[in-house]
């Protein structure tokens, strides 16, 4: 039996069988749950550690790791420092509440029903006392490692050297120390009211406090206790009540001035002023009242002052000041609002810049009787743009793309390009990598193969050729032109969204020629080394890309490159910088750099009205291309300055953050922050210096501002008699402001033309002109920077852009042009509509785009001049000018392919030879033909009859020739045919 015994489990049988193998699968189960939980574990581990490890190794490989470990180290400060903090308050107070706890006694039915649950957690109170205060200590750590730019600021900050007028403070006290300390007091408030709750639980749940038991409320120790905690509560009230004072100075309030009014008002200084003090007051010895209960045991003081408090809460702080407004405000509004309103303009003009602006009385009409004396000021005057950055992109692209895995952005920059000693207004675009065109997708091609742009696409702004397309400066691949020579290769761009590996085997397609595809291998040092596999595993798990990890295409000296556009890299190694919507391309010193403006911001500048960036920068461009939006589009400012200039390096990635704005406290105070991350302003080059411009976004910002800020009267800014408003674009359906332009110009008391940026303003509610803006945009003058505006009277009526697109749309003669350009499957675009002041006028300038017949992309058709209630439609700029200004010129014609307008054919003069007449007859033919095509819009039949009527006009002039010269008849030089204004093979 007893060898049997043993057998049987080995046979499944006998009664300790199933014992045993249920056992032993039982273990293995329980090994197996151990082995999944402990590699679940280490994979939440990993991916935890591969995130923070792939942002250590991308900050090192720009040289930014500082930035990196001073973000870090003062997030994991503040989050243990303020976690810790939590918890213990927390903690302490629930384990002080279990000490207090009565004895137990003969229980009421209450106190029956809560014994269980005492009994319950009895055996866990340990372990559930630091789940709870590990759960408040993570959220409150969490919370406070969000304010690392707070706390940064306020142990950096530097004086601004400016004081506010109510109470004579720095301006770096509301910028840099109460946002501090308003977050202290939030965090104060949070651990007080979680602790009051907690210890008010605990309590309840061991005796100390009774509900619906007979008898006393609470005991001694309870009433005690909570009533600290209360007072510590209405002491942070107090405090409260002490900065809410100083609040008053960068308080948002609604008021029919303006919006976003910010800073004191009458009712502010005389009602909610003293409020806030007599609060103040009440909450301290309502606050003493509650520490009294430690020796008095009643709640009968502590709950009166609590009632005084909210009732003088209720009473002084909200009736009294209704009262004040109502009575006082109201029926005198302007005397008692006025010296509050001046400091209100005097600290937003400040804090926007625009103080300086310069206001000058404008006429709006023509001084000079003779316009053709004029004619010769226009060149002058302004280098007008009649490229439009923002419609020729697919003209670019059409021309110059070259090949399929080519781009450009949707809207082209403007720059100055130096050209026979003379700058000039130049559109100029990246020929950047575009992974929908190349002609199979996988992993190897999108990652390795295809990896970088080539060359720099310009042209003249001010110029087009014959056939409407742009005269390029910088062209073809390789791009060859007047840049000279640079590295040409575009690794970093606006387009370039996505990762790419490089310098590894895996050769990449450079460019293609006649010759065949080139093939390059990554030289600079940008990107991460890939060659470790703890790196390779990382970037594997960050990029969810398996292949990274084994594939062979890795190896030695394989890089990885990503956070590749511009405004990302400035905005990932400056987090604490606002980035401009729309970085630009530029040449520079054998390299392309990208040129990215910053600013710095604040919302804590006292008496400055606000702004929001996402709404103040909204135009018609940003409208159709999200790229152009400012970065932290959302944030509400009161002070603004473009205060860095960064580049990046189009090849190597190199980020350089330079100081341009040397007075800037809150660049100061992110300098000390993160030192040696800035550069100073001395180290920009004279070639780079030549490139930058005033940004577009702080700009728009500005004419925002001074479309209400432009008067330093407070009666006229009361009365709202003066306000402006930023025109909507009439160029297009979007309905959104008008972009500012940049253009080569001389406003009246300059002396010679300057790179300027500038937008026009009508009155509110109404379409005329009221004003027209200009900032000096060339960096490196002395009159960088400065705001001039030209102020239209109120009595005259000047035409905005809106009326001038109207009168253009409304005129006979243009609306049937623009019909017979539009015919078919062809679309009309406008492009920029430019103003330029010129002898006390406005000066108007819009390019016509036909875009259709067969073509992808816009070529110019017309140009748009108006000046003084003059309009011309014509094909050239020149001659638009021509005839607005009464100058001496033929009819205007198509253009030729050489260029040139000739003067309309007439009927060929008859002669005595047959075949000559012959010829002549069918060259006739041939003219009306292609008339009667010009006028249906048949830009095929026009095209063929050209051709017919060249030959035949050759055949002719054989023909005189031979005969030796007809005569003395001369017949139309061949070249004399007009030509389509747009057709299929124009491009």
């Amino acid at each position: 039996m007893r060898t049997l015994a043993f057998q049987m489990p080995d046979r499944g049988g006998g009664p300790t069988g199933p014992r045993i193998r249920v056992g032993r699968p039982s273990r293995r189960v329980r090994t197996l749950l151990m082995t999944l939980g402990v590699l679940a574990v280490l994979g939440m581990a990993f991916t935890m550690f591969a995130g923070f490890w792939t942002d250590w190794l991308w900050y090192r490989s720009v040289n930014y790791s500082s930035v990196f470990t001073t973000t870090l180290w003062t997030k994991i400060g503040l989050f243990f420092v303020f976690g810790l903090l939590m918890a213990l308050s927390v903690g302490f107070n629930i384990w002080l509440a279990h000490r207090l706890r009565p004895p137990l006694s003969a229980m009421s039915m209450e106190q029956q029903s809560l014994d269980r649950y005492r009994m319950g957690i009895a055996p866990y109170k340990k372990w559930l006392l630091l789940a709870i205060t590990a759960l408040v200590g993570l959220i409150a750590g969490a919370s406070a490692s969000g304010q690392w730019r707070t706390w940064l600021m306020w142990v950096n900050g530097v004086s601004f050297g400016q004081k506010d007028p109510q109470f004579h403070l720095d301006v770096s006290f509301y910028a840099f120390d109460l946002p501090w300390y308003r977050f202290l007091l939030g965090f104060g408030f949070a651990a007080t009211i979680l602790s009051l709750i907690a210890a008010a639980l605990t309590h309840y749940l061991y005796g100390g406090l009774r509900i619906t038991s007979p008898g006393a409320r609470a005991t001694a120790a309870a009433t005690g206790h909570l009533s600290v905690l209360l007072g510590i509560f209405v002491s942070l009230k107090a405090v409260a009540y002490w900065l809410d004072r100083y609040g008053l100075a960068v308080k948002s309030s609604d008021f029919k001035a303006t919006d976003n009014w910010t800073g004191l008002r009458y009712v502010d200084a005389n009602a909610y002023l003293p409020a806030k003090t007599i609060l103040f007051c009440i909450a301290v010895i309502c606050a003493l009242l509650f520490f009294a209960t430690l020796w008095r045991r009643t709640w009968q003081l502590p709950v009166i002052g609590f009632g005084l408090m909210v009732l003088s809460a209720i009473l002084i702080g909200g009736l009294y000041p209704a009262i004040v407004q109502k009575f006082q405000v109201q029926p005198n509004e302007q005397a008692k609002e006025a010296p509050y309103v001046e400091k209100n303009l005097k600290a937003t003009r400040e804090a926007y810049g625009i103080d300086d602006a310069q206001v000058t009385e404008y006429s709006g009409k023509s001084a000079t009787e003779d316009k053709a004396a004029l004619r010769d000021e226009v060149a002058k005057t302004a280098s007008i743009r009649i490229m439009d950055p923002n419609l020729v992109s697919p003209t670019f692209q059409q021309l110059q793309q070259i090949r399929n895995y080519y781009g450009f952005p949707t809207n082209l920059d403007v720059d100055r390009y130096s050209k026979d000693g003379k700058d000039q207004d130049t559109v100029i675009g990246l020929r950047e990598l575009n992974l929908n065109g190349i002609p199979k997708n996988n992993w190897i091609n999108d990652h390795f193969r295809y990896t970088h742009g080539y060359g720099v696409v310009a042209a003249e702004g001010t110029s087009a050729d014959s056939q409407g397309r742009p005269v390029f400066t910088e062209s073809d691949l390789p791009s060859k032109g007047d840049l000279g020579t640079y590295q040409q290769r575009v690794y970093y761009g606006e387009k370039t969204t996505t990762y790419s590996i490089v310098g590894g085997p895996q050769k990449e397609i450079d460019y293609s020629d006649d010759s065949g595809e080139k093939t390059y291998s990554y030289k600079g040092d940008s990107g991460v080394n890939l060659s470790s596999p703890i790196n390779r595993a990382a970037y594997a798990l960050a990029f969810s890309e398996p292949q990274i990890l084994y594939s062979g295409a890795i190896g030695e000296g394989s890089r990885i490159l990503y956070n590749r556009t511009p405004k990302e890299r400035v905005e990932a190694v400056a987090p604490w910088l606002t980035i401009d919507g729309d970085a630009y391309p530029a040449v520079v010193d054998g390299r392309i750099q990208w040129i990215v403006d910053a600013y710095t911001t604040t919302n804590g500048y006292p008496y400055a009205s606000r702004t929001t960036l996402g709404d103040t920068t909204a135009d018609s461009l940003t409208a159709t291309n999200n790229s152009r939006a400012v970065v932290a589009q959302q944030n509400q400012v009161n002070y603004i300055r473009n205060s860095v200039k960064a580049t990046v390096d189009a090849y190597s990635g190199e980020v350089k953050l330079y100081q341009w704005d040397t007075q800037d406290p809150v660049l100061k105070t992110w300098m000390k922050a993160f030192p040696n991350t800035v550069e100073p302003k001395s180290e920009i080059s004279q070639s780079l210096m030549a490139h930058l411009r005033y940004p577009q976004d702080l700009f728009k910002v500005q004419r925002e501002l001074l479309s209400r800020y432009h008067v330093e009267d407070a009666t006229t800014f009361l009365s709202g008699s003066e306000v402006w408003q930023v025109p909507d674009d009439p160029t297009n359906k979007v309905g959104d402001a008008v972009p500012p332009y940049y253009l080569s110009m001389k406003m009246p008391d300059q002396k010679e033309q300057a790179f300027s940026l500038t937008t026009t303003f009508t009155p509110n509610g109404r379409d005329n002109l009221s004003a027209f803006m200009a900032v000096d945009a060339e960096a490196g003058t002395s009159d960088y920077g400065k705001i001039r505006i030209l102020k239209l009277p109120t009595n005259t009526t000047v035409n905005g852009p809106k009326q001038v697109q109207s009168q253009f749309n409304s005129e006979q003669d243009i609306a049937e042009t623009i019909s017979l350009l539009s015919r078919g499957d062809s679309n009309v675009e406008y492009g920029n509509l430019l103003a330029v002041p010129l002898d006390g006028g406005l000066l108007y300038v819009e390019p016509v785009y036909v875009r259709g017949g067969g073509l992808k992309y816009p070529l110019l058709r017309k140009v748009l001049v108006t000046y003084g209630g003059s309009t011309a439609f014509e094909d050239t700029l020149e001659e638009a000018l021509d005839k607005v200004f009464g100058a001496e010129g033929t009819p205007t014609q198509p253009p030729a392919d050489d260029g040139e307008e000739k003067p309309e054919p007439t009927k060929p003069p008859a002669t005595e030879d047959p075949t000559v007449q012959e010829a002549l007859d069918d060259a006739q033919k041939a003219f009306e033909d292609g008339q009667k095509a010009l006028k249906d819009g048949d830009w095929e039949a026009y095209g063929k009859a050209q051709e017919e009527l060249e030959a035949a006009l050759r055949r002719a002039e054989d023909a005189q020739s031979a005969a030796g010269g007809g005569g003395g008849d001369e017949s139309p030089e061949p070249t004399n045919s007009p030509k389509p204004t747009s057709s299929p093979d124009s491009g």
